[in-house]
């Protein structure tokens, strides 16, 4: 197994555990949110989703996007099931721009947002934006766990 292969199985493992999580939330709790300032359970979802579109497009920019016009702002919250349906193939052409990059291009290749406060090398970028989703998914967790939701395991 190369490096670009366990990139897309972590990929492919996040996302599996974030379906597990998020398809478990009760439809009465997607529009839930611990206070004022958070973003509500489906708001969260489409940002994870979202996130990963403006990263892919980042990604064959080699930086930061001037312009981000995100086809998820035309659509309206619904079920996480039509939200994922949406994004499949985002994720789709994601996960194939992930496949034609060589192991070369994981060091060679360097993704500037500057903007942000760094400059990394394309399998750093990758990485971390798996780990965004990552992120997103222990916080959901702990939204449930405040919201008194049986949260189940994502461990498995």
């Amino acid at each position: 197994m190369n490096s670009i292969d366990l990139i897309l199985l972590n990929f492919n493992e996040v996302r599996r555990r974030s379906i597990k999580l998020w398809t478990s939330i009760p439809q009465e709790k997607l529009h839930w949110k611990p206070d004022d300032e958070a973003m509500t359970c489906i708001e969260m979802i489409r940002h994870v989703l979202e996130s990963e579109h403006y990263y892919h497009l980042a990604i064959q920019n080699r930086g930061s996007l001037e312009v981000f016009d995100s086809p998820f702002e035309q659509q309206p919250f619904s079920t996480v099931s039509a939200e994922l349906n949406f994004a499949e193939p985002f994720r789709n052409h994601f996960l194939e721009t992930i496949k034609s990059f060589s192991e070369e291009d994981l060091i060679n290749i360097k993704i500037d947002r500057s903007e942000s406060g760094y400059i990394r090398s394309l399998g750093d970028m990758l990485l971390r934006v798996a780990y965004h989703e990552s992120v997103h998914t222990g916080q959901l967790l702990g939204y449930l766990r405040t919201a008194k939701v049986p949260r189940i395991r994502v461990w498995d």
